[in-house]
């Protein structure tokens, strides 16, 4: 999820009905005067809807870290009294696990967030469509997509949109994006502690760490796989109505 902040105005300024003009001899919705209100009502609310979405999942992020931070603090302390003995391992191994649960169910929540932003994105490049089907002549003036699919979204937070984008570029782009944020914390906490369980189990030093550094591997890969397939799903469920043609696609690549 790309962080940027988003202004959210009151519906009490909305413009007055006005008289649309007409499209074509058989009609349409948008000859309806009351459809500017209403589109501009609808687009209120979506925005609405990217603020509070935008909220939680910061709250969610800064919760995680604030436990993380406090369960290290602790784990320093306790260490101090108790000395870096096999209870401390089993505490230790204990307090880990905690934190990689709630890291998972963070990271999932999170994820979810993210979805319901970029579906309020297709909603938000869907009424822009409307909006340019009323006013052709604004086409100039806007800078954002009037497209409701993955092309149209991924355009209206400045991604490229060519048919073949760069998978790596994009999983570097997502690290620095609040999901991948908490991902690779998560994956880190998952190598620890694949790292103290194998201490545990009477594993050499060598052996622990070689053990820790195959699971953030491994976690690294979950992740990345599991982010790829979820974003690849939310795009077979869209159901775009205004996809981007092929020729406007050519030109923003």
């Amino acid at each position: 999820m790309d962080e940027r902040s988003i202004q959210v105005g009151g519906s009490e300024h909305l413009p007055p009905p006005v008289a649309l003009p007409r499209h074509g001899p058989g009609g349409g919705p948008l000859e309806d005067p009351r459809a500017l209100q209403i589109l501009t009502t609808e687009h209120w609310s979506l925005l609405s809807a990217r603020s509070l979405v935008y909220n939680e999942a910061f709250a969610r992020a800064g919760m995680f870290l604030t436990f993380l931070s406090a369960s290290l603090v602790a784990l320093a302390l306790v260490a101090q009294g108790m000395g870096f003995d096999r209870d401390f391992l089993v505490l230790a191994a204990v307090i880990l696990g905690f934190d990689l649960f709630i890291g998972l169910a963070t990271l999932g929540r999170i994820t979810d967030a993210s979805n319901e932003d970029l579906r309020s994105i297709a909603g938000m490049n869907r009424i822009r469509n409307a909006y340019l089907e009323i006013a052709p002549g604004l086409e100039p003036y806007f800078i954002t997509s009037r497209y409701d699919d993955l092309r149209g979204i991924l355009s209206t937070y400045g991604e490229p949109t060519g048919e073949h984008p760069s998978l790596f570029l994009g999983f570097l782009h997502g690290l620095t994006t609040t999901t991948g944020m908490v991902s690779m914390i998560t994956t880190v906490i998952a190598g620890i502690l694949g790292t103290v369980v194998a201490l545990l189990v009477g594993a050499a030093p060598s052996v622990a760490i070689g053990v820790g550094l195959g699971t953030l591997t491994a976690m690294v890969i979950v992740m990345s796989a599991f982010g790829y397939r979820d974003f690849a799903r939310f795009g077979a469920r869209l159901g775009p109505r205004f996809p981007t043609p092929p020729a406007d696609a050519d030109q923003r690549r």
